[in-house]
């Protein structure tokens, strides 16, 4: 799994024209899922993201976590995530799973953030055309690959 979090003051997913998630302070998590990805996966990362201390402290040092802060999040799923542009100019999704993979594991990982957390996750839909409104804060952007554990 492979995820691009955005720490944001106020985050919104719209589809055809309707807001169908709107979070104020937390993060955005755009998602991508390849075909070895399992729920191995799903439980560190969603452990690795809700204790990630990106939120400031008193002292405007980066030392709190979104549990910490109390705040919210909204995860979008992206197979563009996994895009070779090795060869050519026309990005190639091949590593990206398939719905019957994909799907499952999505839902797996916004239920485990759910849980772990403690709170509902906003989310957009999985394979809509979506309009992804963020306020990146700081602007704080951090990629995480399950593949690599960095």
């Amino acid at each position: 799994m492979r995820i691009v979090i955005q720490r944001v003051l106020e985050a919104s997913v719209v589809i055809e024209n309707k807001i169908t998630s709107k979070i104020d302070k937390g993060l955005l998590i755009l998602v991508g899922i390849e075909e070895a990805d399992t729920d191995e996966d799903v439980k560190w990362l969603s452990s690795k993201v809700v204790n990630l201390r990106i939120f400031d402290d008193e002292n405007g040092v980066m030392n709190l976590s979104v549990k910490d802060i109390d705040g919210e999040i909204i995860v979008v799923s992206q197979f563009t995530l996994h895009a070779s542009t090795k060869k050519g100019n026309r990005p190639s999704y091949i590593k990206a799973a398939k719905p019957d993979i994909s799907i499952p594991l999505y839902e797996r990982f916004v239920s485990q953030l759910q849980n772990d957390l403690g709170k509902e996750i906003g989310t957009g839909e999985f394979g809509a055309d979506m309009k992804v409104n963020l306020c990146n804060d700081g602007p704080v952007t951090i990629i995480i690959d399950t593949k690599n554990k960095e």
